[in-house]
């Protein structure tokens, strides 16, 4: 797995301040950062130093990020970008990742979630292993391909959005994500309510994925409960101490 210390970050941004403010937050991360104010700057800095990631701006004074990652594809240029899109602007996030970008960041926005997103797609790129369909958190996985998901090797049935959430949350194993997050990223395209239906669907999920019981020679148990509330934080999925995440291979095994 990639560590921040051996990762190289392009940030691109036309505004001094907030390239800075980036520069300066994802160096004390460990990151290695280089710069550009601009389209063109962009492209030949990105073409020289072929970094692990590319934190780009969208509105660019020259072109703008969708076209510089246009022509960094076509120079052969694989490294994962996330953009810096305005707030709630749907079309730009659509054709962001339309053209070959992996994630945005809506503007304003935190460092503190710039920092995990970036780690979240190094995460997903830059494995040390073979890549794996089968993202696993303790005894509970699922399996990108084919999208079935198993609980200590207990097929579990969820609907489109149900399977959305839990991606999302064992995307981001041990980390804490808002309300406001969980909406932007699994009703995205087609949502405009308020948060309480992330609570539900929390509610929905839980009873499905934490509510399951399994037999062995000792008898029938419950499952451990993985998805946790942080109170006026948001949620988040973590395997418990005493529970492995080795433990998914049972789910493996199962299917």
């Amino acid at each position: 797995m990639v560590s921040s210390s051996d990762a190289t970050v392009v940030v691109v941004d036309d505004e001094p301040s907030i390239r800075e403010l980036l520069q300066a937050s994802l160096q004390f991360s460990g990151f290695t950062v280089v710069t550009a104010a601009n389209g063109k700057d962009a492209v030949e800095t990105i073409e020289k130093t072929r970094p692990d990631i590319i934190l780009l701006d969208v509105m660019l004074p020259d072109f703008d990020g969708f076209t510089v990652t246009r022509k960094i594809r076509a120079a052969g240029v694989t490294s994962p970008v996330l953009f810096l899109t305005a707030k709630d602007d749907t079309q730009d996030k659509v054709l962001g990742l339309t053209v070959g970008g992996d994630d945005y960041v809506t503007k304003p926005f935190s460092l503190e979630e710039v920092v995990a997103r970036i780690r979240a797609i190094l995460r997903r790129t830059r494995s040390d292993s073979p890549s794996s369909p089968v993202l696993s958190v303790a005894d509970l996985s699922i399996d990108e391909d084919s999208h079935d998901v198993t609980r200590h090797g207990l097929p579990i049935d969820l609907s489109p959005t149900e399977y959305k959430l839990l991606h999302y949350l064992m995307e981001n194993e041990g980390r804490v994500l808002s309300k406001a997050q969980i909406l932007d990223h699994v009703w995205q395209y087609d949502w405009g309510g308020d948060a309480a239906i992330v609570e539900s669907y929390i509610s929905y999920l839980r009873k499905k994925v934490d509510g399951l019981t399994y037999s062995d020679d000792e008898g029938e148990h419950k499952v451990v409960p993985l998805i946790q509330t942080k109170r006026g934080i948001g949620y988040m999925i973590r395997a418990p101490k005493d529970q492995p995440a080795a433990q998914a291979a049972v789910s493996g095994a199962a299917r």
